[in-house]
Parts: C-alpha cells; structure tokens; sequence
C-alpha cells in the first residue's frame, strides 16, 4: 500500500511540477528504472519503435504521438530533443534502422504541426539532418537530405530570427562535387547536394528574416555546385534504357536537376542580387577554361537570359561587357568566345529591355576592336616585344575580330529604327578621317593602324546598315553622316571604297532589289527581274535636291579610279540602279543620264591614263545602266537609240559590253582610242529624244562637271578634285595705292590650263608653307618660338600706332600754343590715347573744391567785395585745379584772357556755415 502511495504521489507531482519548474531529484532516477514512471511524451516515443526495425515505423503509435503532440504543443520541443538524443544514439551504435524510423517520425511531425512552438522542434530536427550529413555513409546523406528537402517546402507560420544554413549551404556544395568510386552511389550524392541546394534557396529566398542567401560567400558555393553538374553530363550508357524506363532515366540525370535548380534560383533574383549571380558564373568560366570551346559558355547564358526577368537583362549585358575588359589582355580565344557569349545574350535581351547599355555595348566593342589592332601590329599587350611578353598571332587577333564586327550586327539588327540610327551615328564617328577635325597617325605603324581602324569600323556599319529599313532618307542618311561617309569614299585604298559603296547600297535598297544586280548585263527585257519600284515620297524628293550633287560627285570620282576591280563596278552599278529605282523623279533621271555620259566621256578622252580594263568597264557600265533606264522610263525613241548602239558594240566591239569585260577572263581591245561614233551614246541624240517627251532638254544638253569641294583638299587623294574644277580663285596681289590695273587678258585653252597648274602649284607651296609652321612650332625650342612672338607683337604695335595717328584727330591742346621755329604760332597736339586722366577720387575732391570757391566768389560779389570779373579771375579755385576762372570766362564769352597770374597759397578757411 505504501509503494502505491508513492507512486501515486510521484505521479502527481509529474503532472503538475515544483514551483519554478523543478523536479525532483529522485523522480528521474526511478523513472530511469521504471518506464512506466516515465514522462507521458517519452513513452510515447519509445512505443513508435518496434523491437526489430525492419518492421519500419508502429503506425498506430505514430498516431498516438501525432494527436499528443497536436493537443499539447507546448510538448513539441520536448519530443524533438528526445528524438534527436535516441537519433545521435543509433547513429552512433550503427543502428541505421532505427535512424531512418526517427527521421521518419520526424518527418510526419512537421507536416502536422505548423504552431508559433516549431522553431525549437526545427531547431532539433536542423541538429539530426546535420548529424546525418555529417555521416560518411551515403544513404545517411540521401536520407538527411530527403528529410530536409521536405522541410523546405513547409510554410512556416511564425518566423525564425536565429536560424542559419551556412553548413547546410557547404555540406551540400561539398556533396555536389562528390567523387565516389561507385558511378550510381556518385549520382546519388549529387543529385542529393543539388536538391539539397534547391531546398535552402527556396527556404531562404523570399525570407527576409534569414541569413541572405545572396551574400557572394553564399553564391559562390551554390552557383559553381550547379554549374560543375551542369557541365558533366554523364555519358549515355552502353545498354540504352526501354522507353518505359528512358523518363526515369533522365530524371535522375543531374545536369538537368542543376539546370531546373539554376533557373530558379535566377528566376528569384531581384535587382540587386543579379551581379551576386553572375560573377560566380564568370568566374567559373574563367578558372576552367571553358570560353575557349564557348560551347558551355553559349548555354549557360542562355539558360541565364531566359530565367531571369526582362527589365534585368541589361544587368547581365553589362556584367559581361565588364568581364571583357577585365579580359583586353587575355589570349584572343578567351576575349572571342565572351564576345560570341555576348552576341547570344544582347540578341535575347534586345527582345526585352536593354536601355542605356546599347551605346555602352557598342563602345566597349569598338575600343576592343581598336586594342586588337594594336595588339596585331606590335606583336604584343604592352606595344614592345621582351623576354616575358606573350607573343600575339594574328590569325587568332582576325578571328577575334571578326567575331566583334558579327556581334555589333546581330545586336544591331534586333533594335529599333531609332537606336539603329544612334549606334550608325556613333561608330561613323570613330573612324578616322584625314579631315579638320580628326587627325590621323603618320609614319608606317600609324598608317597601317588607321587604314585597319577605317576597314574594321567600316565593315561594323556595314553590318549594321545591312537590311535597315527606314521610309524617310533624311533621318537614315542625315547630313554630318553623309558627309563623313563620302569623305571615307575618297581615300585611295581601293578596299575602303568598296565597303562605302556598300554601305550605301545597304541604306538606299529599302525594298531588297539589290541581290537582282549583283550581275551586270544588257538584258533585252528587264520585266524578268520583277523590280519592287515605289514612287519617289515628298520626303525623298528633298533629300535628293539637297544632296543629289553631291552623291554624283563620288559616284563619278570613284569611276575613274586606277584601282577599281570588278567587284567595284558592280557596286557603282548597283548605286546608280538604285538611286533610279528607290529616290528618282525626272530631275533625278535627267542627272544620272548626264552623269553616266560623262564616265563614257572619261573611258574616251582618257586625260586620266586609265588602264584599258578600266575604260571598257566604263563604257560596259555605261550601256548597261542606259539599257536599264530606257526600258524604266518607256520613252520608245530613247530605247531604240540605246539598243541600237547595244546592238552595234555587240558586232563591232563586244569588249564595250558587260557580258564581255565583267567576266573571269575579260576580252579587251588595246585600241580604244578609235572608238567611232556608232559606239558611243550620243547626248545630243538622247536630249533630242527625251526633250520630246517632256523631259529638261536644256539640262540635258549641259554636260556634267563636279566642282571641287574641301573634301578633295582634306582626303589623302593627289588632288583628284583639282583637275576638274574650272573655278579659278583670283586674288589682286597689287598694293592698294596703285591704281593702274592690268589690262584684260583673253581667255582660251591654254589660259585655263595654265591656270589651273598654276593653282595646284599654289596649294602645294601653301600647304607646304603650313607643314612648315606646324612642324617649327612642334620642334623649334620655347626661346625661339617667344623671340618670334615678340617680334611679331612689336611689329603689330607700331602698325597700330600709324593708324591711330592717321585716323584720330586730337583736340587742341588744353595747355594753350607753343611758338615753333621761325616765329610761327603752332598747336600742340596731345593724342587722346597719351593723355594721363586723373582717378576718379582726385577728380571728386577737386570737384568739391571748385564749387566751394564758386560759392564764395558769389557770395563776394553779392556783398560787393568784388567788382569785375577780372578780380573774380584772380580768386583761386583750389589747390591743385589746373584751371583758373579766366579760363572759363574765355571759353564762355570768347573775350580775350587776362594775363595769367600765380595761383596764391592754400585756400582760406571755410565760411562758419561750410561749403554746399
């Protein structure tokens, strides 16, 4: 009865506890000999445990503890910290059945529970998954991993402010890169990390209340863990797998779980944590060499640009325009495949929003270009070659190269008309021009730099000019462009002027009609190439009267270049057709007839020394474009006079045709010089045909002469524009005190050739004359260039000094005559620049001093002290006052001064009322 007594009494104190929370120290040690004695939460989860662990968790006991521990959650904590201590205990007597039958228990708790009493259960449960991932067995990772896994797709209801996941974030890196022997039990621990890893981001990434996942110490663990399965994918086994069996094969691939884990991870990123995300990515790369094969590269990016938001793809653009200059001086495979990394990711973030990172992509390319062309020409990153510099080779600087110029195109292609016509502006704008305000590099190294800059820049806006569509020329070719472009026509490099006839097709083609002239030839009947001709808009039609002229010019200079090949001519061909078919009215029509006649003129009269292949070329691409505007126009008698003339060259001089001259093997003739009339367009016959039609006869009949322009001074042209311009500037060169004038002098040939001579003459002494001034001023020492100055300067000096005697007439003298030699009166003269002014503060003082003794003279003469006005003369003024009352009375009455008198002493003292 007494043993009962006190287990009773026991019992009860259990149940309601000593005040302060206590127990008894004798309690535990009987409820340690005694289960039933035991608290009611332990006996519970001792009852889930079957005696042999193969018959896996006791259901019904599981269920016992799940309602305890939902009507007394208070209790929570209490049974996590006994399951975890039985836990450690199995683990540590290699009890693994047991282990997985705890976490199980575990497991099935927390999706019951979800009261604010589960952080300290979490906090339990955290120490078991980290227990088991501590383990050296796999299947205690896998299965701490599982545990955790499904913890992390519980909504917690209440916040944790003390929970970290800094070792779960290592642990699961570390299983990542698992390299176990075994193939399958190495894909298992992989696969494990990456879901592992997938478990703390989405229990991380959107509480702001835990450790911030996107801390780089965090990132560059997880983002290279995925990275490193993403690129290992494991080779396809020997037996393949049935189809039954071929969709579980591929879900237990890693690459595919890391590359579903990374695209959610990115897709959770804000704004603030994409540069987080990205460096490690670079970073990466960079450490195993994989920008060179690009190929993993491309894919990484891909998978970046499509998971992210949109409005951060400018983001990402530029982290990689950083990580390339970062990389100007690594080896030009590695700065090609970022380049091409980037052409994917600028392609696909053109389709959202890049903003203001377009001018800065286009930037950073074209400084790269310009470094690649320096590093090709030296041979090396620091522009001299030492033991320990790293030599270049420039076929790898070309590719690099090229690859940039295909980046700008396809970026360029994806933006709208607007920010196309920005970056054209902008790469025209790098090219260097021998113009007033760009100067270009001289000696061999500087020339060879410029002309690869001019070609690579150029064929980047070839790039992207090609398939620009814009209904308004004037916006797609506005003046400053136009002109630099036009300039760049004139350069002697026969590559260089290839690229700007192209670039010029590109911009006028607007309905994709040029690949139908990529041959020339005399077709009988043009409705074969089915032309898509608009007609000419208002806006067009300004665009040509304002620069009209100036697009005949070049066309004609370039034609009578010595170096042109065919791909030239065929180029001019397609300009002219263009130009007829895109931007032409009649004015137009009547301008390029004129013109094309005077490049037949050209291939005759020869003043140039054209080789023959270039004369027939002219004369074939004159019938050509003839045949070609005859049959657009429809005038009958113009087509008949063309085919006429087609038909003769074709009998008598068939290397007058394209179909004879613009072939592999043309077939020339050496005597051109006797070209008859039959052979040649007639501008008489066609005005006459056309001026029947409607057509300006008048301005038919005038033939066609450029004018010179500065553009002909600026390029590095022999003065082509020279020889044709017949504006003689004529300068008098006579003092302007001579008044004879030259007689008259008859104007004739020889006059104006010898004229023109003359003026070539003249601007090469005057620009030799500036060479020589730029240079001394360059070289001559400071002492040389300062005695020049001040000579110059005295010079100007006493030129100025003539002119104002000369042009200034003083006043008289104020200090009255002098008598000059031989008796006679004279005025001296003061200039007014010579006279010295006294200040403005002496003047005010004497200024107050004379109305003080005009007051007192007044007041004298009012009392009668005074009686005329010469005793008035002899009252002073005050001191230091250089007139006398005389003086004014001269000046005020013209009557004759009195005989001038010493000035008295210091004025007297001041009335007793003081001076007004």
């Amino acid at each position: 009865m007494k043993g009962r007594r006190r287990r009773l009494w026991l019992q009860a104190i259990r149940r309601r506890g000593l005040p302060g929370g206590a127990r008894p120290a004798e309690m535990y040690g009987v409820c340690g000999c005694c289960g039933a004695l035991r608290p009611r939460y332990k006996r519970l989860v001792d009852n889930i445990f079957p005696e042999d662990p193969e018959d896996g968790l006791v259901k019904t006991n599981m269920e016992k503890l799940t309602f305890y521990a939902l009507s007394a959650p208070e209790k929570l904590d209490r049974i996590g910290a006994y399951l975890s201590e039985r836990l450690i205990r199995d683990v540590g007597r290699h009890r693994y059945g047991y282990v997985c039958i705890a976490m199980e228990a575990l497991d099935q708790l927390l999706m019951a529970c979800h009261c604010q009493s589960i952080n300290l259960f979490v906090e339990s449960f955290l120490k078991m998954v980290a227990k088991l991932l501590e383990s050296e067995k796999p299947n205690l990772q896998i299965l701490g991993t599982n545990s955790f896994v499904k913890f992390a797709n519980i909504e917690e209801d209440t916040p944790s402010y003390h929970r970290s996941y800094d070792f779960f974030v290592s642990r699961f890196s570390e299983m990542c890169h698992s390299s176990h022997d075994d193939m399958e039990i190495k894909t298992k621990i992989r696969m494990s990390g990456i879901k592992g890893l997938q478990g703390v981001v989405r229990k991380t990434v959107n509480d702001e209340l835990q450790a911030n996942i996107w801390d780089p110490q965090h990132m560059d663990k997880i983002v290279p863990s995925l990275l490193f399965n993403l690129q290992h994918v494991e080779e396809a086994e020997s037996r393949s797998p049935s189809p039954l069996q071929a969709p579980e094969k591929e879900k237990e691939n890693p690459a595919e779980l890391a590359e579903r884990c990374l695209r959610e991870l990115l897709g959770r990123a804000a704004f603030g944590n994409i540069k987080n995300a990205i460096k490690p990515v670079l970073i990466h790369l960079d450490n195993h060499s994989l920008w060179e094969p690009k190929v993993f590269a491309i894919r990484c990016f891909k998978i970046i640009m499509y998971s992210i938001q949109p409005q951060h793809s400018h983001l990402v653009i530029q982290q990689l325009l950083s990580h390339l200059d970062a990389n100007s001086r690594s080896a030009a495979t590695v700065r090609a495949g970022i380049v091409e990394v980037l052409s994917e990711a600028a392609v696909i973030a053109a389709t959202g929003s890049v903003g203001p990172t377009v001018l800065e992509m286009f930037n950073t390319l074209l400084r790269q270009l310009r470094l690649s062309i320096d590093y090709a020409l030296t041979g090396s990153y620091d522009g001299a070659i030492s033991l320990g510099t790293k030599i270049i080779k420039e076929h790898e600087e070309r590719m690099f190269q090229e690859a940039v110029i295909k980046t700008i195109g396809s970026f360029a292609s994806t933006l709208p008309t607007y920010q196309r016509s920005e970056v054209i502006l902008f790469i025209m704008s790098k090219v260097p021009l021998p113009s007033l305000h760009h100067t270009i590099e001289t000696g061999k190294t500087g020339e060879n730099r410029n002309r690869l800059t001019q070609i690579m820049l150029l064929k980047s806006l070839l790039q992207v000019s090609t398939g620009f569509q814009c209904n308004n020329m004037m916006s797609a070719l506005p003046s400053n462009f136009l002109d630099r472009l036009l300039s760049t026509a004139l350069m002697e490099d026969a590559e260089i002027r290839l690229f700007v006839l192209e670039i010029l097709i590109s911009f006028i083609d607007r309905h994709g009609n040029r690949h139908k002239f990529s041959t020339i030839s005399t077709l009988s009947d043009i409705s074969v190439l089915k032309l898509k001709v608009d007609k000419c808009s208002r806006q067009d039609t300004v665009f040509m009267k304002k620069h009209s002229q100036q697009l005949y010019r070049h066309i004609y200079l370039s034609c009578k270049e010595e170096t042109n090949i065919q791909k030239h001519y065929e180029a001019l061909y397609s300009l002219l057709v263009l130009i007829s078919i895109e931007l032409a009215n009649e004015e137009v029509v009547v301008d390029l007839i004129r013109l094309v006649l005077a490049v037949q003129d050209v291939a005759q009269v020869n003043e140039e020394n054209l080789p023959v292949y270039n004369r027939c070329a002219l004369y074939a691409l004159g019938a050509a474009y003839l045949n070609l505007i005859s049959q657009l126009t429809t005038v009958p008698a113009f087509c008949q006079h063309i085919h006429e003339v087609i038909e003769t060259r074709k009998k008598e001089a068939p290397y007058m045709l394209p179909e004879d001259v613009f072939v592999e093997r043309p077939r020339l003739s050496q005597n051109l010089d006797g070209a008859v009339i039959e052979l040649l367009f007639r501008q008489s016959k066609i005005s006459e045909v056309l001026g029947g039609s409607g057509y300006n006869s008048d301005r038919l009949c005038l033939p066609y002469i450029p004018q010179l322009t500065d553009e002909d001074r600026l390029s590095k042209r022999k003065s082509i524009g020279e020889t044709i311009s017949l504006q003689v500037e004529v300068e008098s060169r006579n003092s302007p005190e001579k008044e004879e004038r030259v007689p008259a002098e008859e104007i004739t040939y020889e006059t104006l050739k010898k004229a023109i001579v003359d003026s070539v003459a003249v601007e090469e002494q005057e620009r030799e004359r500036r060479r020589q001034v730029v240079e001394k001023f360059q070289k001559a020492p400071f002492e040389e260039i300062a005695a020049h100055c001040g000579a110059r300067a005295s010079l100007l000096q006493s030129k100025l000094n003539q002119i104002f005697e000369i042009t200034i007439r003083p006043p008289p003298s104020p200090s009255g005559t002098v008598t000059a030699a031989y008796g006679q009166p004279q005025n001296h003269s003061i200039p007014v620049y010579e006279m010295k002014f006294p200040d403005l503060r002496i003047q005010h003082l004497i200024l107050e001093q004379s109305l003080y003794s005009l007051d007192k003279v007044k007041t004298s003469l009012s009392a009668g002290k005074l009686q005329t006005w010469g005793e008035a003369a002899e009252t002073p003024l005050g001191s230091g006052f250089p007139f006398s009352l005389s003086a004014i009375c001269v000046q005020r009455r013209g009557s004759p001064p009195p005989p001038p008198a010493p000035l008295p002493g210091p004025p007297p003292a001041a009335e007793p009322h003081g001076p007004k």
